[in-house]
C-alpha cells in the first residue's frame, strides 16, 4: 500500500535510508566520514522536519505494516528550467525488495499527485539505479556533483517527461 508518510513513520524512514544508502554508496566499507554523514542526515528528526515542509512530500510503500520503500519529492526544486518539473529527492527501496515493481509504483504515485515531469540525481557508480531509470524512460540531462569529505562525487541528472 502506498500512502503519505506520517510522523510515526520517521524512525523507520531513517532506518531504511541508512540501510539503502550504505548498501548503495559504501561499496568499499564504512569509514568515519560516511558514518557521520549517514547518522547526521538520516535520523528521525530529519524526517520529522521534512514532513513539515509545505512543498515537500514523502510517500511510503508499506506491506503488512513493514516499510519497504519511499519516495520524497521537492516540488519547489528545479534543474535548469521549470520544464524539467519537480525533483524526486529520494527513491529508496529496501534491497531485498528491489525488482518487485515498488520503485516504479512509487514514481507512478508521485506522478499522479504532482505531475508527469520530474527529475532526479543518481551517482554514476550506482549502475543498478542508472539502469532502472533509463529502462523507465528517463533521459540524461546533465551532471551534479555531491560533496562528501571534500571529495566531489559525480551524479547524473535524469529527467522523466510524462505523456
Amino acid at each position: 500500500m502506498i500512502r503519505p508518510a506520517l510522523a510515526g513513520d520517521c524512525i523507520n524512514l531513517a532506518a531504511l535510508s541508512i540501510q539503502v544508502w550504505l548498501n548503495s554508496y559504501a561499496r568499499d566499507g564504512v569509514r568515519n566520514g560516511l558514518s557521520e554523514y549517514v547518522f547526521n542526515t538520516f535520523n528521525q528528526q530529519h524526517f520529522e522536519q521534512l514532513l513539515t515542509k509545505q512543498d515537500y512530500q514523502i510517500l511510503v510503500y508499506e506491506q503488512q505494516e513493514h516499510l519497504l520503500g519511499y519516495i520524497a519529492v521537492d516540488l519547489k526544486s528545479q534543474f535548469e528550467t521549470q520544464a524539467n518539473g519537480y525533483e524526486v529527492d529520494t527513491l529508496y527501496v529496501q534491497n531485498r525488495h528491489q525488482g518487485k515493481g515498488i520503485g516504479k509504483q512509487l514514481l507512478q504515485a508521485a506522478s499522479r499527485l504532482h505531475g508527469k515531469n520530474y527529475w532526479l540525481t543518481t551517482w554514476v557508480g550506482n549502475l543498478e539505479g542508472l539502469s532502472f531509470y533509463l529502462h523507465l524512460g528517463f533521459k540524461d540531462i546533465g551532471e551534479y556533483f555531491f560533496e562528501l569529505e571534500g571529495d566531489q562525487h559525480e551524479n547524473r541528472v535524469l529527467a522523466f517527461k510524462g505523456k
